[in-house]
């Protein structure tokens, strides 16, 4: 990469596979879920996220480059923790309690990412690029906000996590 700009297509870029990964994986994740309101978090966030795909794929086109050149590899890994929570819990609780953890680690991933990316469309002066990126950053943001609220406020999923088999 030899230009910012050439870092913000990348980033770009890497930001729409973990997108278009994330499509994959959320259905699976309200699947495995067995609080209703973190099932519906997860469905509600599914959207949400085929919204980012698009906006990405809008961004590209104004940066005349195809949003599907790169492969995100933090995402498939962080994906593979998701699965493995799913797959090594016995106790409901505990699963819905992992299942957040590993969706805030992905949130935080891409408001990393989306923040990141902003900045640079900021200082080649992209405003709109820049504010598309900003609007996908609050929502994401929004999204961790949610998720940290079913694990400690009135839901409590955590609590039932903790008292599941002995805490």
């Amino acid at each position: 990469m030899h230009t910012l700009q050439h870092l913000l297509v990348h980033e770009v870029q890497d930001l729409y596979s973990a997108e278009k990964q994330l499509i994959e994986a959320l259905p699976k994740m309200a699947e495995k879920a067995s609080h209703p309101q973190l099932k519906a978090a997860f469905q509600n966030h599914l959207a949400e996220t085929e919204q980012h795909a698009r906006r990405l794929e809008q961004i590209a086109q104004m940066l005349d480059v195809d949003a599907d050149e790169v492969t995100c590899k933090a995402m498939k890994g962080l994906i593979k923790e998701g699965e493995e929570v799913m797959s090594e819990s016995d106790d409901p609780a505990v699963t819905d309690a992992g299942l957040i953890g590993a969706a805030q680690k992905v949130e935080h991933y891409e408001m990393a990412g989306y923040g990141t990316a902003r900045a640079h469309a900021q200082n080649l002066g992209l405003t709109e690029i820049a504010r598309l990126l900003q609007q996908t950053l609050d929502e994401e943001s929004a999204a961790n906000e949610k998720l940290t609220g079913l694990a400690e406020g009135p839901a409590a999923i955590n609590k039932f996590a903790r008292s599941a088999a002995g805490g």
